[in-house]
Formats: structure tokens, C-alpha cells, sequence
């Protein structure tokens, strides 16, 4: 029934006969011999998309199942002849995107993978060609990616280009698509396998003398994950060790800037992934750390101090990886511990640095309205925040000036990013797609506020701008995201860190611009979220420091506020009081003294690891109270209900004197003093255990007198 074919592939005739034999014929001689014509046109790529469908709906899908199924050989071919068919009609369908995500398709790619792990002789280079034909068309589908992952494709794709053999370079290829779109993912699942393709590239990066050094610049950074530590992956620290060869090799020599740019890329991804634990110890890595600070600094002044619109335009790519570089010298410079750098190199990086910031100033001043959605403006302003954070004194009327425009970025940035919005903790930074880059300015610029709110100039022209009422906002916004993430508060995390740092500004704003709190509506509003926010928090575990903020702040602002409705008896602000009488009285313990027999006082076991980042806002808060008792008639009445002063009393009766420092007893002597002149109860109390007697002790002199009246 079948015409002979011709040397060439079949004509249309012939493959429209052979579509009916197939279609029709169930005589498997003729269906094997139709299919043979048509696979020579499928290889031949004589076909056209039209006719590629035809087949599909003339087989389906059952007629390749067989194939690949099958464990029979025709005589005198070899014994991978049904799977190479039925891998070239797969390859076939694939190029239609509908039938390339059919799940037919997708449930085969652990053949496909098979094919590329499996021995290649020369007769069967077709089947890995039609498998990675398959691969392809499957990861340009919506679920392809996923699928890959899941179905171990990642792995076979490792190996086959670990191993070299036929095809390799598109195993590069592939794995390369699907880190773009799935990197975490992959590295969560095969972690090891793609850390030994980035040892072969390492290794290769180091050894290879010509272009391909510069070309493995641009590929390498796909493979070094942000997660997990590649330090902590094995053969990790060994392409550390290679990559800083190969980059000292490349940063040491003269280059041209089509050489040098991908090669601070490279730089800039593996620091965003170790920070600078690549670079060895020793003076050579301290001499290469301080080469890399010093090209970023050049680079960064060259492009932005005279900025050409078009030139910058191919440059936002490296000057946000001269970011990254310039950030870890920021760290560097300021480390307290081992740094890579001595005394005198610190004090020239700050002042190249200090130039290169300049620069960025200079170009942010330059910024027009319908740029603000470039991502190079956000990183810009998110190296500035770094340096605004760590270094107060430098570039202070320049920063000053620039003020208003970064209130004005990060508001619109905020308020156009939508309420449940919550950026990615690690984004790559070093990137052309926009869409990664988180769009939280604020969190960047906080610590950076929280210096220039204690300060006159700067203080005023952030309150001149409207930034205490965004940041009011922002904190609003931040505590709904750290709650919203489970019942049980995860570890800390930046939210948390923003709300700290909102806290210290506020506090800063509290002590200098109290007519601001209570002109400004959005303080009333954050007032009323503090009184709810202290009693969810407090029995948290391992959120001490945020408590702490919480209830200072709160207490400074309900001194200023006492009189505003929010504080009139409701219940919230008789719940947060509890707890933060809670928080203040249960800092101290009374412990065994190994000086003598005797007790000390000292800090509670539950605090001590916070007790260095919470002792100054604990005082505080104690003055705080002290000046909450004559303003809210109820307070004395719950400071009783939680039994304070009995617990005050024996521990103050128990443990030796010299064993409580001057500064703790004037804390406690504020509070008490108050208590004693606004409520007769707590008087009489602090008189029937032994108050005039350990008052007398301690020195309270104030408050021996208070309780010595009749």
C-alpha cells in the first residue's frame, strides 16, 4: 500500500499517504513502515507546523507510548531503534507550545532525562537530540519549569554536562533557562549537583587564557545561589578558592571595560551571596578587598558625577554591582571584630567611598519624576541608606538637601507598592529584571532617619516634608506584615528590625518635638496600635527587643497623650499598661551572690541575652512610668493588682546593697515615689513591708520622706 520514498524524505503525497496508514491501518508492518517515512521528513525538517499537527492527529499520543515502551528490535537494527522513533514524534509535537505542556509530554521527562545520563554512540545522538528538543519546548510552557524541577530533569541536566559528552553546551543552556525562572527551587532540590557544574565552570574559568575568561564572567553568576550558603554546600569553599583566583588574575590586569564590567558583576554576585568570606585572610586578600572597593568608587564617580543619559543607560547594570562591592566595604571598614583590613587602609577606603557618594548625591538631585520607577533609583537609594546609616557626620548638607526627594521617593514607592505587599528578603540585586527588586525604600533609609531625627537641621526638614506621618504609616503597615506571617511570630526578621528602628526614631521625636506628637493625627493612630500590639507581643518568645521598644515608646507617647481619648480608661490602654508593668518588673531577679553568702541582685535569667540592647530603653521606660502615675488615676490601682511593690519590697529586703547599683536605685525610687504620693494604698503597702527600713538602706531619700508623712 506504501509508495517507495525517496532518498531525500517522502514527497507530500507520500506523506499524506503515510498520515492515512497511520491514522487508519491496523496492520503494524504498515504502521511501522509509514512511520519510518515520516520520522526521515521529521528529522529532514521538511515539515511545516501545519503538517507536524496532522501527524499528532493522525498517532496521539498512544503510538509513541508504544515506542518507548516497547523492548522488541526489527532485525538488523539496533536495539534503541522504537524509543528513537518514538522520541522523534515526541520532538515532533513539541514544537506546538499547546501539545509541549500537554501532561503526556510533561509525564516523560524522566525518559527524556534517561536519555541524557545514558551512554551516547554515535547511533543514537538523535535520541538525545529529540530529548533535549523536548526539554526546551517544555520549559518555554507555563508548568514546564515546575515540572522539570520536580521530575529531577535539574540533576540529569547537572550530570550530563558534568560528564561532556554529546550536547553538553545545550545542558548548559537549559539549566541556565531554568535558574532564570526557578532558582530557588532548583537549588533547594539539587543543591549538590549544580554546585559540581560550578565547580567544572570554576575550574575552567581559572584555567581558560582567552575569551571564554570574560564569557564565563557572565555565565558564573546564574550559578552562585543566594541560598543556601554556598560555603556550606560541599565542594563550596574549593570554587570560592577558584573564582578569587580567577578574578584577581582578571581585576589585577589592564583591562578594557567590556572586560572589566562582567567581571564586577561576577564580584558583586558572589558578594551578595558570602558577604566577603571568599576573599582569603592575609594581606593579599586585604590588598585585593580594598582593589574592589577602590574600581567600584571609580566606576560609580565616572558614570554618575557626569551623567550621559545614553551611556548611563548601558551602565545601571555594573554600577548597581559596584553597589554591592561598595556596601561590603561600608561593613568592612566599620567591622568591631577581624577585618580583612587594617587602620590605615579603612581610613582611605571611607574617603574614596565618601566621594563615590558624593557622586550618587549629585546624581539623585538630577532624578525626574517619571524616572522614580527605574530600579537603578532604588538602588541608588538603597546604597545611600547603607552609608547614611554608618556614617552620620560625612556629606551632611548634601544628605540634608537631598532630604525631600527621598521622603518623596519613599512615599510614592510605598503607597503605590499596595498594603499586603512584602518584598523578598534576598533579591538579586545584581539583575536587569525590575520585577525582583523589593520596592521598600523606607526599610533602607530607616536607620539612616533614626540618626537625623536627633539632630536639629535634618529633624526639621523631615517633619517639613510630612515624614513622620509616612513613617506612622509605614510602622502601621510593617506590624500588620510581621503578624500576618503566622500566629507565632517567626525568628527575627528585617520587619522586625524596621519596627525597632521606627521605634528609636519615634523616640528620638517624642524627647525633641513633643508638640509634634500631639498636633500630628497619625500619632494618635499609632498610639492606639502600640496599646494593642504590647499584650500580643509580650508572651511571644525570643521578641524581647521589639517589647521592649514597644513599651517605652509607649510609655513616653502616653505621657504627651494623656489626655487624648485614645488613654481615657479604655481597655486597651489599661491592658498595655499591664503589660508593660509586666515587662519592668520582672527585669530583676535575686540570685546567689559568689562573692558571699548571701543574694545579689541581677538580671533576670529571661532577659540576659537581650539585657545590652534593652537595659537603656528598660530605664527609660521606668522614668516614663514614674510619669504616668499622677496623669492616669487607675494606674496606681494596677500596679497593685500585679503585686509589684510585695515583689519590689522582698527583693529589695533580701539581697545585699552593694549588690544594686545608684542608677537602678533611682529607677525604682522614681516609680515608687510616685506611687506613694498619688495613691494612699500603695503607701501603706510599701509602709507594711519594711518601706522606710529598706528606703533608708538604699538611700531613697525621697521616698522616705513620702512614706515617713502621716
Amino acid at each position: 500500500r506504501l509508495p517507495v520514498a525517496m532518498a531525500s524524505g517522502p514527497g507530500a503525497a507520500t506523506l499524506k499517504k503515510c498520515l492515512e496508514v497511520l491514522r487508519d491501518s491496523r496492520n503494524d508492518s504498515e504502521q511501522l513502515a509509514a512511520l519510518l517515512l515520516v520520522t526521515k521528513a521529521v528529522r529532514a525538517g521538511e515539515l511545516d507546523s501545519k503538517t507536524r499537527r496532522q501527524i499528532f492527529d493522525a498517532i496521539g499520543f498512544t503510538f509513541p507510548n508504544r515506542l518507548l515502551s516497547s523492548r522488541q528490535t526489527p532485525a538488523g537494527c539496533p536495539e534503541h531503534t522504537f524509543r528513537a522513533l518514538g522520541l522523534t514524534l515526541l520532538a515532533c509535537f513539541c514544537t506546538d507550545p499547546e501539545l509541549a505542556g500537554h501532561s503526556q509530554i510533561l509525564n516523560k521527562i524522566p525518559t527524556f532525562s534517561d536519555v541524557l545520563v545514558a551512554p551516547c554512540n554515535p547511533d543514537s545522538t538523535s535520541m538525545v537530540d529529540d530529548a533535549y528538543q523536548c526539554l526546551t519546548a517544555v520549559l518555554a510552557t507555563p508548568r514546564g519549569p515546575r515540572e522539570l524541577v520536580t521530575k529531577g530533569a535539574v540533576s540529569a541536566l547537572c550530570q550530563a554536562y558534568v560528564n561532556g559528552g554529546y550536547g553538553s553546551d545545550r545542558a548548559l543552556t537549559l539549566l541556565l533557562g531554568l535558574l532564570a525562572v526557578a532558582e530557588v527551587k532548583c537549588w533547594q532540590r539539587d543543591a549538590p549537583q549544580l554546585v559540581a557544574v560550578l565547580s567544572k565552570l570554576s575550574k575552567e574559568f581559572v584555567e581558560a587564557e582567552d575569551v571564554t575568561k570574560f564569557e564565563l564572567c557572565e555565565l558564573l553568576p546564574r550559578f552562585i545561589p543566594l541560598s543556601p550558603p554556598l560555603a556550606e554546600v560541599s565542594q563550596g569553599s574549593e570554587c570560592f578558592q577558584q573564582l578569587y583566583k580567577g578574578l584577581a588574575n582578571i581585576l589585577g590586569s589592564k583591562l578594557s571595560q567590556s572586560q572589566r564590567d562582567p567581571a564586577l558583576k561576577l564580584t558583586a554576585s558572589l558578594v551578595q551571596a558570602c558577604g566577603s568570606e571568599w576573599i582569603p585572610a592575609g594581606s593579599t586578600g586585604s590588598k585585593f578587598l580594598a582593589l574592589l572597593v577602590n574600581l567600584a568608587c571609580v566606576e560609580v564617580r565616572l558614570t554618575l558625577e557626569e551623567p550621559d543619559p545614553l551611556e548611563l543607560e548601558g551602565k545601571k547594570e555594573v554600577v548597581t554591582a559596584c553597589y554591592v562591592l561598595i556596601e561590603m566595604g561600608i561593613q568592612e571598614c566599620l567591622k568591631e571584630g577581624e577585618s580583612l583590613l587594617d587602620e590605615a587602609q579603612r581610613m582611605q577606603l571611607m574617603r574614596i567611598m565618601e566621594e563615590a557618594f558624593g557622586a550618587v548625591v549629585f546624581y539623585l538631585r538630577q532624578v525626574k519624576e517619571e524616572e522614580l520607577q527605574d530600579p537603578f533609583i532604588f538602588a541608588s537609594v538603597r546604597i545611600l541608606g547603607a552609608w547614611m546609616a554608618e556614617e552620620t557626620s560625612s556629606l551632611k548638607q548634601e544628605i540634608c538637601e537631598l532630604l525631600p526627594f527621598l521622603v518623596h521617593y519613599a512615599r510614592k514607592l510605598f503607597k503605590e507598592s499596595g498594603p499586603t505587599e512584602n518584598p523578598p528578603q534576598t533579591a538579586r540585586l545584581v539583575s536587569s529584571d525590575s520585577s525582583i527588586l523589593a520596592q521598600d525604600a523606607l526599610r533602607f533609609l530607616l536607620p539612616g532617619f533614626c540618626h537625623l531625627t536627633a539632630e536639629d537641621r535634618p529633624r526639621d526638614i523631615l517633619i517639613s516634608e510630612g515624614a513622620p506621618a509616612l513613617l506612622c504609616d509605614y510602622f502601621l503597615h510593617q506590624w500588620e506584615v510581621l503578624t500576618s506571617q503566622s500566629k507565632s511570630l517567626t525568628p527575627l526578621t528585617s520587619t522586625e528590625m524596621s519596627l525597632q528602628t521606627l521605634c528609636g526614631i519615634f523616640l528620638n521625636l517624642v524627647v525633641t518635638a513633643p508638640d509634634l506628637i500631639r498636633q500630628e493625627e497619625a500619632f494618635s493612630s499609632l498610639m492606639d496600635s502600640l496599646l494593642k500590639s504590647l499584650p500580643f507581643l509580650l508572651p511571644q518568645k525570643d521578641h524581647l527587643v521589639l517589647a521592649a521598644n514597644i513599651a517605652t515608646l509607649g510609655l513616653m507617647m502616653a505621657r504627651i497623650l494623656s489626655s487624648s481619648a485614645v488613654l481615657q480608661k479604655t481597655g486597651s490602654a489599661k491592658e498595655f499598661f499591664r503589660a508593660t508593668i509586666g515587662f519592668l518588673s520582672q527585669a530583676h531577679t535575686a540570685q546567689a551572690d559568689p562573692g558571699s553568702h548571701g543574694l545579689a541582685l541581677a538580671v533576670s535569667p529571661a532577659y540576659m541575652s537581650a539585657w545590652d540592647d534593652i537595659r537603656e530603653l528598660w530605664f527609660l521606660g521606668m522614668q516614663a512610668l514614674a510619669s504616668c502615675v499622677p496623669l492616669f488615676p487607675w494606674l496606681p490601682q494596677a500596679i497593685l493588682q500585679a503585686q509589684w511593690l510585695e515583689e519590689l519590697s522582698e527583693l529589695l529586703t533580701h539581697v545585699t546593697a552593694a549588690s544594686v547599683d545608684f542608677e537602678l536605685i533611682a529607677a525604682f525610687q522614681g516609680v515608687l515615689v510616685e506611687l506613694a504620693r498619688a495613691s494612699e494604698p500603695c503607701r501603706e503597702v510599701m509602709l507594711s513591708h519594711h518601706g522606710e527600713e529598706w528606703a533608708n538602706l538604699y538611700g531613697m531619700a525621697a521616698l522616705e520622706q513620702c512614706l515617713s508623712k502621716q
